[in-house]
Order: C-alpha cells, then structure tokens, then sequence
C-alpha cells in the first residue's frame, strides 16, 4: 500500500490552484553572470523550472531537459535549471556545476547559480510557490510548468521524466 502511494504522488502530475495570483517577477543570478527574469521568459512562451543536482542519481534527466528545450522551444518553451544544494548533492561552486554541465551533457538551456529551494532561505520563486501552491520541492529534478500568463499549472516528482508524455502533453497545450 505504501509503495503504490509513494509511486503515485512522485508520478503523478500535480494540478496546482487555480486562484493564484499571477507570478511575481522573480528574478534568479545566472550561471553565466547577470540575471535570468521569469517575467522575459514567459514573454516567449511556457516555462519549466527544473531544482537540479549534479550528483543525483536523477542527474542523466539533464539530457532530457536539453531534449525537451531542442523540441519545444522553437515554439517559444523555456526549460530553466535551478541547480540547488538543499539535498547535498550538488558540486562545490557555480563554477564546478557549469563545467559539469557543458562537458557531460552540453546543456545550452539557461541556468542560475546554485540556489535554496526549501526552508525560509528558499527563493523567492519557491517560497511562493509553497506559500501559494503548497508546493515544496521533496527531491532534486522536481518540475514545475508555469504558463505564459505566469501561473504554476503543474508539477512532477523526479521519477517523470521530462521528455514523458505526462510532462510534453501539458507543454503542448499551452504552445501556438
């Protein structure tokens, strides 16, 4: 019984709160220096928000998120990387996380510095969302689709992959 529980709340998408407000404009420090606004982003289209790790054993799903932005984001889909230390399983510095990342899966989706996600040094980004949403990040590669009218409409545990029909049908829907 616990088993079949734990698999549906990590696989299932998760339909978040229709009454939220429309997102804030957060803003993250990018990897690369300066500054990634979600504001920019959902100009273009959709967003997914990936917390990641480079230590994790869901790390491999990098190649999918650079899958899922080849795809779709011609469309107008943005694919952000969150890397985050909160369940120590990141590497040492921004620095360490970018060269993993360039070497290991040749990621050219954006991404910030390593960032909290849980607890009250979380971002801001997740703080509303778990203030707004109930929704709190419980492990690394956790997702979560914002629309481009800047609201959080799903998200998925780590098991989903994101090239998972789960996740592009949702994707798919909010494209022209």
């Amino acid at each position: 019984m616990f088993l079949r529980l734990f698999a549906f709340l990590c696989l299932a998408p998760v339909a978040l709160s229709a009454q939220a407000a429309e997102l804030p404009a957060f803003r993250f420090d990018a990897i690369e220096g300066g500054e990634i606004r979600l504001d920019d982003l959902r100009a273009h289209g959709p967003v997914l928000v990936v917390n990641t790790a480079s230590l994790c054993g869901y790390t491999p799903q990098y190649d999918d998120l650079q899958a899922l932005a080849d795809r779709f984001g011609p469309r107008g889909l943005t694919v952000l990387a969150v890397p985050s230390d909160d369940f120590r399983q990141e590497l040492a510095n921004a620095d360490e996380v970018r060269d993993f990342c360039a070497v290991n899966f040749d990621l050219t989706i954006p991404m910030t510095t390593i960032t909290p996600v849980t607890g009250k040094g979380a971002h801001p980004f997740y703080r509303w969302l778990a203030e707004r949403h109930g929704f709190v990040p419980g492990w690394n590669f956790q997702k979560v689709l914002l629309s481009p009218a800047g609201e959080a409409v799903a998200t998925w545990g780590s098991p989903v992959r994101p090239t998972s029909g789960a996740i592009t049908d949702r994707v798919e829907a909010l494209l022209p």
